[in-house]
C-alpha cells in the first residue's frame, strides 16, 4: 500500500488549513483591536491634556492682552504666577510664546533661562503663522513625548502661543502589556483550536482515509473489506455510496472474468486461428491454433504488423485490410508439401465509428483445397473412363447400323466387343456405388468368426486352380489357428483384388508370395509379387481412386482402377490398415491387418 506524505495528508492539510483561518481571523483581530486601542487611548491623552491647556489658556490669554500700570507685575511675573499653579504627571512643561516668538514663561524651574529669548521651534513658527493647532509625537532620551502647539487667538488676531510637551510614553506602554496579554490569550486559543482542530479534523478524514485504504485493496483485487459508517451525514451517506459501488464492481468483475475466462476457453478450443490487432495493425492477441497454422511463436509475432504476419505487406496496408471484405488465400505451399489458409477479416469498432482493430480468422484450407482437388481429378477420371468405353461402342454399332451385321465374319466380332465393354461400365459403376455407400456409410458388415489360415488358403487354392500365367504361388502360412471376425464376402473381394493385381503385372516364370504373421493383436497379411514394381514416389497413390501404374496395360485387362481403393475402404471399415511396398523393376508387395483372437504361437508350415 502506497504510503501518503506527511504534508500531501487531508489530515494535516485540514488542519493547517484550519490553523491558518484562526491565525488570520486573530491576525486581524489583533490588528484591528490595537489600532482602535491606540488610537481610543491617544485620543483620551490628548483630550486630557486638551482640557488642561484649555484652563491655561483663558488665564494666559487674559495676561497677555491686559493692559499693565507702572505698578502691576510685569507679564512674565504674572504667567509665572499663572503657570505654578498648574501641576499635572502627564504635561512635562508648558511654554507660553508670543507672537514674535519670544519665549514668556516656562513651568519647570529649570528652564527660566529661556524666557525672554526667541523660540526656535518650527512647529511653534508654523502654528502661530498658520493659525492652527500643531500637534506632533517627538523622541526625547529615547521616551516619545507629545508636543502640542495651540495658538492664543484674540477678536481673530494671534497673540501667542501655548506649547505644551506631555509624556505620552506611559499610554504607548499601556498598548504594549494590553498587547502582551492579547498575545497570551491568542497563544492560549491557537493552542486550544488546534487540539480541537485534530479532533475535528478526525472526524471528517478518517472516513475519508477508511475509503482511500478501501480503494487501495479494491486496485489489488480485494473486494472483501467494507467502509465504516460513522454516521448519516453527507460522509456518512457518502460511505453507504462507497460501499454500494464495492458490490457493484465485485459483481462486474466477476461477471468480467467469467467472460474472459469463457472468451479463453472458445479461443483456445477453436479449431481456426484468431488473431486481434491495435489501432495501428499491431497483433495484440493471438490463440495457439494460430501459431500452429502460422508456424511461428508467440513472442515473434506479438506487436508485429498483421500484414507482415500474414506475408501481405507487399501486396496490402493495413488500411486496405480494414476495407477487406472478402476473404483471402494465404499460400505457405512448398515443393513437396501443399499448404493453403484463408483469412477472414472483421473490423471492430465504436459505436462513433472509430477503429479499435481487426480481428483475423484463419481457416486452414489445405484438406479442402485437396478434396476440391481431388474431386475435380475423380470427375475427370470418371469421364474418362466411361467415355472411352462408349466411343468403343459407339463406334462399332455405327458400323453394325450401316451394314456391318450383315458380315458374318465381322458382325460377331463387333458384338463381342460391345459385349466387353458394356461389361466394363457394368464393372465399373457397381465400383462407383460400392465406394459411394463407403462414403456415406450406407453399407453394414455382416461379420462372423472364421479361422484366418483356413479362410486364405481357399482363395489362393481358387486362383491357383484358374491362373491361366506360369506363375508359382508361395505360401507362408502359421500353423496356429487365427481367429478373425470379418465379412466373408467384403473380406474376399479384397484379397481376390490384391491377388488379381498380382497376377496382372507379374511376369512368366515369376512367384506370388502369401504370408500370415501376427503383430500383438492384429494379424498381418502378405500378398507379394515380381512385377514391374511401383516408382517409390507413387506407392502410396496406388490406393487412391483411378490410379493405375500403367494405364495401358490395366484397361487392356479390364481394370477400373478403383479396386485397390475399394479395398482400403474395407480394410478400414473392419479395423484394419493396408499399405504397399515396393522396388521399381522388382516387384510389388500389398500389406493389411486385421485384429484377431490372440491364440497359442504356432510355426511356419
Amino acid at each position: 500500500m502506497q504510503k501518503v506524505g506527511f504534508f500531501r495528508s487531508i489530515h494535516v492539510k485540514f488542519i493547517l488549513i484550519y490553523i491558518m483561518l484562526i491565525i488570520v481571523a486573530m491576525q486581524i483581530i489583533g490588528l484591528y483591536f490595537a489600532r482602535e486601542l491606540e488610537t481610543t487611548l491617544k485620543a483620551n491623552f490628548t483630550n486630557s491634556v486638551v482640557d488642561r491647556m484649555n484652563l491655561v489658556e483663558f488665564s494666559v490669554r487674559e495676561e497677555l492682552i491686559k493692559d499693565r500700570s507702572p505698578d502691576d507685575p510685569t507679564i512674565e511675573q504674572s504667567l509665572r504666577a499663572v503657570l505654578s499653579g498648574f501641576n499635572s504627571e502627564d504635561i512635562n512643561e508648558i511654554r507660553v510664546i508670543d507672537s514674535k516668538y519670544r519665549i514668556r514663561a516656562t513651568s519647570v524651574l529649570d528652564n527660566q533661562s529661556l524666557v525672554g529669548q526667541r523660540s526656535m521651534e518650527d512647529s511653534v513658527r508654523r502654528s502661530i503663522s498658520s493659525e492652527s493647532i500643531s500637534d506632533m509625537i517627538n523622541l526625547d532620551m529615547g521616551k516619545r513625548v507629545m508636543v502640542r502647539v495651540t495658538p492664543i487667538m484674540n477678536n481673530k488676531e494671534v497673540v501667542g502661543a501655548l506649547y505644551v510637551t506631555a509624556n505620552i510614553e506611559k499610554v504607548f506602554k499601556q498598548i504594549d502589556e494590553i498587547n502582551q496579554i492579547l498575545a497570551g490569550g491568542v497563544a492560549v486559543s491557537l493552542t486550544i483550536t488546534i487540539i480541537v482542530g485534530i479532533f475535528i479534523a478526525q472526524t471528517f478524514t478518517r472516513p475519508i482515509s477508511d475509503m482511500r485504504r478501501q480503494a487501495q485493496a479494491m486496485a489489488q483485487g480485494n473486494f472483501s473489506r467494507k467502509v465504516h459508517v460513522y454516521g448519516n451525514d453527507e460522509m456518512g451517506q457518502l460511505a453507504i455510496a462507497f460501499n454500494h459501488l464495492t458490490n457493484q464492481l465485485q459483481e462486474s468483475q466477476s461477471t468480467t472474468e467469467s467472460e474472459q475466462r469463457k472468451l479463453a476457453s472458445v479461443l483456445e478450443n477453436m479449431t481456426d486461428g484468431v488473431i486481434s490487432t491495435d489501432r495501428k495493425g499491431r497483433v495484440s492477441l493471438i490463440n495457439d491454433s494460430a501459431l500452429l497454422m502460422l508456424r511461428m511463436t508467440r513472442d515473434l509475432v506479438l506487436n508485429r504488423p498483421i500484414a507482415t504476419i500474414l506475408g501481405l505487406e507487399q501486396d496490402y496496408t493495413f488500411e486496405d485490410l480494414i476495407q477487406m471484405k472478402d476473404s483471402i488465400a494465404l499460400d505457405f505451399s512448398t515443393e513437396k508439401t501443399p499448404y493453403i489458409l484463408r483469412a477472414t477479416f472483421s473490423v471492430t469498432q465504436r459505436e462513433t465509428g472509430f477503429v479499435n482493430g481487426l480481428i483475423v480468422v484463419l481457416h486452414d484450407n489445405t484438406e479442402q483445397e485437396k478434396i476440391d482437388m481431388e474431386r475435380r481429378e475423380f470427375v475427370s477420371n470418371v469421364s474418362h473412363e466411361l467415355r472411352t468405353p462408349l466411343t468403343t461402342m459407339r463406334s462399332y454399332l455405327d458400323a453394325l447400323a450401316e451394314g456391318a451385321w450383315k458380315n458374318e465374319e465381322i458382325a460377331p466380332s463387333f458384338l463381342r466387343v460391345t459385349q466387353t465393354e458394356t461389361e466394363r461400365m457394368i464393372r465399373l459403376v457397381n465400383d462407383l456405388l460400392k465406394l459411394s455407400r463407403m462414403d456415406s456409410k450406407e453399407y453394414e458388415l455382416n461379420t462372423e468368426w472364421v479361422e484366418f489360415n483356413h479362410f486364405f488358403n481357399s482363395i489362393i487354392e481358387r486362383f491357383e486352380f484358374s491362373k491361366s500365367q506360369k506363375v508359382e504361388f508361395k505360401r507362408l502360412l502359421s500353423t496356429t489357428d487365427m481367429f478373425v471376425e470379418i465379412d466373408t464376402d467384403k473380406m474376399t473381394q479384397v484379397i481376390d483384388n490384391i491377388i488379381s493385381n498380382a497376377l496382372k503385372y507379374s511376369p512368366d516364370g515369376g512367384d506370388v508370395r502369401f504370408g500370415v504373421t501376427t503383430s500383438g493383436t492384429f494379424i498381418k497379411v502378405m500378398v507379394s509379387d515380381d512385377g514391374m514394381g511401383i516408382p517409390k514416389a507413387n506407392v502410396n497413390r496406388i490406393f487412391e481412386r483411378f490410379y493405375r501404374a500403367d494405364r495401358a496395360r490395366s484397361r487392356a485387362m479390364g481394370g477400373t482402377g478403383l479396386g485397390l481403393a475399394i479395398a482400403r475402404e474395407m480394410i478400414v471399415a473392419h479395423g484394419g490398415e493396408i499399405w504397399a511396398e515396393s522396388e521399381e523393376g522388382k516387384g510389388t508387395t500389398i500389406f493389411f491387418t486385421l485384429p484377431f483372437e490372440q491364440q497359442e504361437d504356432g510355426e511356419w508350415d
